[in-house]
């Protein structure tokens, strides 16, 4: 048995990497090889002599220095040593991400070292063997991503820990008694990680709030909220700012801008909209030709820089739109009222105005601080029944009056030319080679407690795209404007579709027999807009629109101007939406300064504040995916009797993915509880195999299943598999 135990030391086993993690734990310590074995805990003649050796290599590889005779100290810079981040698994390793490699290093659980998902590290890279995937190990947390987590409370006699739903965080939080707070048995909170001894387990923590008992409905929406670090109400201080402004209309700050009172103005917003940030004025000109009026909120006058109140907005970056209730860039006062756009109201306004022919053609702008008189307010469905129709009564059931009631002549008018207008641009943009996501959306009905009563599907139609056209147009051209100043200015970018993503997705669609043309990047985007028209109201439609988002690159903001590829502009800004997003305070802000003749502004600075908007987007897209996800798992709690045709929207090892047909809901049914037969994945085929039958589940096919279980706190559903669709019932 002895020689059975110590026959991995007969193997030439080397202590190289143990080495350089000791020195390296220890950086300006020497070590000698008595020093190291006992770190070790090795004490046998053999293991003390391969210690020896290894030394002497890394010393000759001028990996370590031997600082004096016999004693080695580590290398102060490193070839092995890199910074990047990590990216956990839900599987308790991670991959460690950095761009000096093609591909992400894997670090096994026992090297994480205390490192957590998306902190920067620095990582020692292990000697790389051909046709083998890199490996590290983290040396050292060179910055927490996030020290703020939401979990659920459990509190024992002396002590308490957290542990979180995030399948990412692989460990639980430890909580002191007398870091309790208001804590009780049971409760969500937030806790913040004050430390991470050398010698725990588990990082030490402080609760910091309390959100209230797990599955209630607003414990819930605060928690999603406070992962991402996003505030569910403004400081006092704020509010108390923001209610004194003054937001009168004042006849000395009307004589500053172009008064736009008698042209004919209108908006179009969902029915449910509060904040109306945009408008339209339409006028036909003398020579046949239309002017046309963009008109933005002017959130720039009441938000001045250096105010509490701009440093909030700042530090928001976007309101944040969850299932059931927006949470607000700008205090409602501003929001809902003093900037919003609302009808029959005279209101300040920032302005791009059009001169445009028959054939889209802009033939004159002008950019400028406006006062304009909203004539009226449509619902997109109101101004839809227009363009469908011709019709100038608008009927009860769609009216957001309740009642029926009578449009004029002139804004029916104008509705009809803005939407034949608004097709003569889009036509051109898909010809240039944009892209059209038109991408299902998700929405519920919700009774007055806030709880989910049925759910339906948000279409664009041509209202909607009549407003997205001339909302780009303003965009595209106040960028164009600047860009070609060479003056720093606030640009809306979209990079090139990653190739990798592209072939990957072009695997799968294959099975549904598309195919995408790599040949340019123009053929790239033609082949995309074949592809979503292609599979427009088919059972793959969804896993297909979905693929070919994530097959495209994330749109950021930056100062770096390289066009926006999925619309196909060279120039593109978001100048309509300050309301809600403060890079379009920026471009105002910009914008006017331009105009007042400015030397171009400071481009690092700019380029920062681009960065942390970049960054709150992502977490708000983040909040505003858990909150439908949440909200679907809800929805599907009260439907857990019922059977539903689903189709396979993905497949791993581990089970397949089923999204509903009829709501969207997806969860999961696990290889385990698929009873007609023994299943296993096959990467290939990218599909399950019956050992028995051969029968396949693979993606796009149709089955019945039905709920298994919804868990509230974690998002998650999980499926019965029942049969497969084409399967009849006895």
């Amino acid at each position: 048995m002895g020689k059975r135990l110590r026959k991995p030391a007969k193997k030439e086993m080397s202590f190289s990497d143990k080495i350089i993690k000791i020195l390296s734990n220890s950086a300006n310590k020497a070590f000698n090889y008595k020093q190291i074995a006992e770190k070790l805990e090795l004490d046998d003649t053999q293991s003390r002599n391969q210690i020896i050796k290894d030394l002497k290599i890394l010393a000759a590889e001028k990996k370590i220095i031997e600082s004096e005779p016999g004693k080695y100290l580590i290398k102060a810079v490193s070839q092995d040593y890199y910074e990047g981040t990590i990216d956990m698994t839900s599987r308790k390793t991670a991959y460690f991400i950095c761009e000096d490699f093609e591909e992400d290093v894997f670090i096994p659980t026992n090297n994480l070292n205390r490192a957590l998902d998306k902190d920067k590290v620095s990582v020692y890279v292990y000697n790389r063997r051909k046709g083998r995937r890199a490996e590290g190990e983290v040396i050292k947390v060179l910055e927490r991503h996030k020290t703020d987590f939401v979990g659920v409370i459990d509190i024992q006699k002396n002590f308490a820990f957290v542990s979180t739903a995030n399948p990412k965080m692989y460990t639980d939080i430890f909580i002191p008694k007398d870091n309790l707070g208001e804590a009780e048995n049971g409760d969500v909170v937030l806790v913040h990680i004050e430390d991470w001894p050398k010698r725990a387990d588990s990082p030490f923590g402080k609760v910091i709030k309390v959100l209230g008992k797990p599955g209630e409905h607003d414990t819930e929406i605060h928690a999603i909220l406070a992962e991402y670090g996003l505030p569910a109400e403004f400081p006092i201080e704020v509010e108390t700012y923001a209610q004194k402004i003054d937001t009168s209309i004042s006849e000395a700050e009307i004589a500053k801008r172009r008064d736009m009172r008698d042209t004919l103005t209108f908006t179009i917003d969902p029915k449910d909209a509060k904040d109306f940030d945009d408008a339209l004025s339409f006028k036909k000109l003398e020579n046949e030709n239309y002017e046309i009026g963009i008109h933005i909120a002017d959130v720039s006058h009441y938000l001045e820089e250096g105010t509490i109140l701009d440093d909030e907005a700042y530090q928001r970056a976007t309101s944040v739109y969850l299932v059931d209730r927006v949470v607000p860039m700008l205090p409602e006062v501003l929001s809902n009222f003093a900037c919003s756009l609302r009808p029959q109201e005279e209101k300040y306004t920032f302005s791009a105005v059009f001169e445009i022919t028959e054939k889209c053609q802009v033939v004159n702008q002008w950019f400028g601080r406006t006062v304009i008189y909203s004539d009226q307010r449509f619902a997109y469905e109101e101004a839809q029944y227009i363009i469908e129709t011709k019709d100038d009564t608008i009927p009860e059931d769609i009216s957001i009056t309740g009642s029926s009631y009578q449009v004029s002549e002139e804004i029916v008018s104008a509705t009809l030319k803005l939407d034949e207008l608004a097709k003569i641009f889009r036509k051109k943009r898909m010809n240039d080679g944009a892209i059209s996501f038109d991408k299902v959306e998700v929405k519920f009905n919700l009774d007055a407690e806030g709880e989910p009563e049925g759910v339906y599907f948000k279409i664009s139609k041509d209202a909607n795209h009549l407003i997205e056209e001339f909302m780009l147009l303003a965009n595209k051209k106040v960028a164009e404007y600047i860009g070609k100043q060479k003056k720093t200015f606030i640009y809306r970018i979209h990079d090139e579709p990653n190739e990798d993503k592209l072939i990957a997705m072009q695997n799968v669609i294959a099975k549904f027999g598309y195919k995408i043309d790599f040949r340019n990047p123009g053929d790239i985007s033609k082949s995309l807009n074949q592809l979503m028209a292609d599979v427009n109201g088919k059972k793959e439609q969804n896993l297909i629109d979905t693929l070919a988002i994530r097959s495209m690159s994330k749109a950021k903001y930056s100062t770096d101007n390289i066009g926006h590829y999925g619309l196909a502009f060279d120039y593109y800004s978001h100048f309509t939406s300050p309301i809600r997003r403060y890079p379009d305070v920026m471009v105002h802000r910009l914008l006017q300064f331009y105009l007042d003749g400015g030397k171009s502004a400071d481009e690092d600075l700019y380029e920062t504040k681009c960065l942390h908007c970049s960054t709150m987007e992502g977490l708000a897209t983040n909040a505003e995916r858990d909150s439908i996800k949440y909200m679907q798992v809800k929805y599907m709690q009260d439907h857990q009797d019922q059977e539903f045709l689903g189709v396979i929207s993905g497949v791993t090892e581990w089970g397949i993915y089923v999204e509903i047909v009829e709501n969207k809901c997806e969860g999961m049914v696990r290889i385990r509880d698929i009873k007609e037969d023994y299943y296993t994945f096959d990467e290939k085929q990218y599909a399950l195999v019956g050992a028995t039958s051969n029968k396949l589940l693979q993606l796009g096919d149709e089955i019945y299943v039905k709920v298994k279980n919804a868990d509230l706190v974690k998002k998650q559903l999980d499926f019965n598999f029942l049969r497969r669709a084409e399967e009849t019932v006895n």
